[in-house]
């Protein structure tokens, strides 16, 4: 397939509006070479001609290096806007969770990333911050609070892994990565704040950063929250009286200021300073 006659086809269907049409309904929609260009996979397979291939299915994209997502998953904001400014009207949830977007990935790009990723991933092996299977903003927001905090890392005793101790007390330590947490709150599994005398809960930004932090006793926590089954949820609207970003009352735990700024994203370093 020529992926050029491909794309010409894209920039040609987004370079005008089509709100009196129906390509609106489409399930399928193609991304050219531009983030921000987008075609119905209807309409691509219309104005394909000799000596372009033709196409009968999607899926036929597929074997020519494209992959397909689905928008309700990644939540493209190109593409809805461009949807919005194509058809005149909004993009609805209903009409986005049908959507499946078909895209050729930069494999260039991606290769170049992973490498980086991998001497980046050799250095925090080497700096003892990845030190199992865990995922890395998992790892780092324990490496975080055994530094801010001066926790020891200990063997368990009652599960596989490792166990967070401070002066002689179990701390459980929940990383939560993610410029927003999720309306739902953080999930602690309930044994585990059973089983601890305290509960760090740290947030990451995206560029893993600390955006906030939050230390509980975990009574307190199991008095508070409600849980399901097995499972607590703890919501920021909650918890947001106890974050370090207002609360100075867990201030004394901090053995590490200089840690706690220097990892600290900006809006979390402001609101910190001069309190610590």
């Amino acid at each position: 397939m020529d992926l050029e006659a491909l794309n010409s086809i894209v920039r040609e269907f987004s370079g005008e509006s089509h709100g009196s049409s129906n390509y609106d309904e489409d399930q399928f929609f193609v991304r050219g070479e531009a983030v921000n260009n987008f075609a119905p996979f209807s309409y691509i397979k219309k104005k394909l001609v000799p000596p372009a291939t033709p196409l009968e299915d999607y899926r036929d994209l597929l074997a020519h290096g494209m992959v397909v997502v689905s928008y309700d998953f990644i939540e493209d904001n190109h593409f809805r806007d461009w949807y919005e400014k194509q058809f005149g009207k909004k993009l609805t949830p209903k009409a986005a969770r049908k959507i499946l977007l078909i895209y050729k990935p930069n494999q260039k790009s991606i290769f170049a990333s992973l490498e980086a990723v991998n001497r980046s991933f050799e250095v925090l092996r080497a700096e003892k911050i990845l030190i199992n299977t865990k995922n890395l903003a998992t790892q780092l927001g324990e490496w975080y609070c055994k530094c801010v905090f001066g926790l020891s890392q200990i063997k368990s005793t009652s599960q596989r892994g490792f166990d967070f101790e401070l002066n002689s007390k179990r701390i459980e330590v929940k990383t939560y990565w993610g410029d927003k947490s999720s309306p739902k709150g953080v999930k602690l599994r309930k044994s585990l704040v059973e089983l601890s005398d305290n509960c760090i809960l740290i947030y990451l930004t995206n560029n893993f950063m600390i955006r906030e932090i939050c230390f509980l006793d975990s009574d307190f926590i199991l008095r508070k929250f409600s849980e399901k089954g097995h499972t607590i949820f703890l919501k920021d609207s909650d918890l947001s009286a106890y974050f370090f970003s207002r609360s100075s009352k867990q201030f004394e735990k901090v053995v590490n200021k200089n840690a706690l700024m220097a990892f600290a994203s900006p809006a979390l370093a402001i609101k910190l300073e001069g309190r610590l």
